[in-house]
């Protein structure tokens, strides 16, 4: 749609990001899930998105990674030509590439330049939207709208197969003009629809959305800044809402992770002995490369909650082991 409305075809997005597994989307993704697939498709664009942590801009405050971060993405289109650049797509928070939230200013930013040379501002919130991070989108935590939304996954909280994008006013004119030359035999199903309604209405009349925001600032963000302190394991501790990540590294210090970057067999040790004790105490852990995430239900509760938490933290004291002296 972004192609078509603004007769471009080049597509910016970050190197820590996943976008899907089809053609277009496996080379939009800039996370090794790329790699087998890659055919460095002409039109595909990546450039650095802000992870303070780990700097790719030497930056050590948030408001320096934003600057530097829109500094480097504005240099990046003007050497791609903006008159080439259909759309700029982002995760607002990163998922499975790191759970890494955008420093403040930073998407009003792209924002910004996107209105500037007529990019189509395109946000990913399959893993992020629909009550993740204590708001419906994430997004709203900082007050940015983009062209389109894609959305997936707590829509209908999975009970059928859906997925979607929201429209803005001005990209639904160009289609209302002109047939688009898409669509699939599901499209619009009433029953995936259906659940997305119900779905939808069950998280109004709950307080899933405000649950989960509960969730993220009382109890998740204070327990795993509780755990930081005591396991040298954990480099840094980030998110919001139910949509956390921890970064384990060998030395605190030097920042040196857990294992390397797409570690493999006996380089990737550490983290699949960690692994082994989250599920040995019953806790089904999510892990990708040297980070574990927290990714609760948006409606769990905090008896709950504190469980799962006390076993991570057992588990943390296999990773503790791995921490250089």
């Amino acid at each position: 749609m972004a192609r078509l409305h603004t007769g471009r075809q080049k597509v910016m997005s970050t190197y820590r990001s996943y976008h899907g597994a089809t053609a277009a989307a496996i080379n939009l993704t800039g996370d090794p899930r790329r790699w087998p697939s890659d055919t460095a498709a002409a039109g595909v664009v990546h450039f650095w998105g802000p992870y303070l942590y780990r700097s790719p801009f030497h930056a050590t405050t948030e408001a320096e990674e934003c600057a530097r971060a829109l500094t480097h993405l504005a240099d990046t289109i003007a050497f791609e030509g903006p008159a080439t650049i259909a759309a700029i797509i982002l995760e607002s928070v990163p998922g499975t590439a790191g759970i890494m939230t955008p420093p403040p200013g930073y998407l009003a930013g792209v924002r910004e330049l996107c209105d500037r040379y007529g990019i189509v501002f395109i946000l990913d919130e399959v893993m992020s939207g629909f009550g993740r991070t204590g708001k419906w989108f994430a997004a709203d935590n900082w007050g940015v709208t983009p062209d389109l939304i894609t959305f997936a996954k707590g829509v209908n909280s999975g009970y059928v197969p859906l997925g979607g994008v929201a429209i803005s006013a001005e990209i639904a004119e160009t289609f209302a003009t002109r047939p688009y030359p898409g669509g699939l035999t599901y499209s619009g199903h009433p029953l995936a629809c259906a659940a997305a309604v119900a779905t939808i209405n069950a998280m109004e009349e709950e307080g899933v959305v405000d649950h989960a925001a509960h969730l993220g600032e009382n109890v998740i963000g204070p327990a795993l800044a509780e755990l930081a302190e005591h396991h040298p394991s954990i480099g840094e501790v980030r998110g919001l809402g139910t949509f956390w990540a921890l970064e384990l590294v060998r030395d605190r210090e030097t920042r040196e992770p857990l294992v390397p970057y797409n570690a493999a067999g006996a380089d990737n040790a550490p983290m699949a002995e960690f692994t082994a004790a989250c599920k040995a105490s019953g806790l089904w852990p999510f892990v990708n490369m040297n980070r574990t995430h927290v990714v609760p239900p948006c409606n769990i509760t905090e008896a709950e909650l504190k469980e799962g938490l006390a076993l991570l933290d057992d588990a943390l004291t296999v990773a503790d082991r791995h921490v250089s002296a």
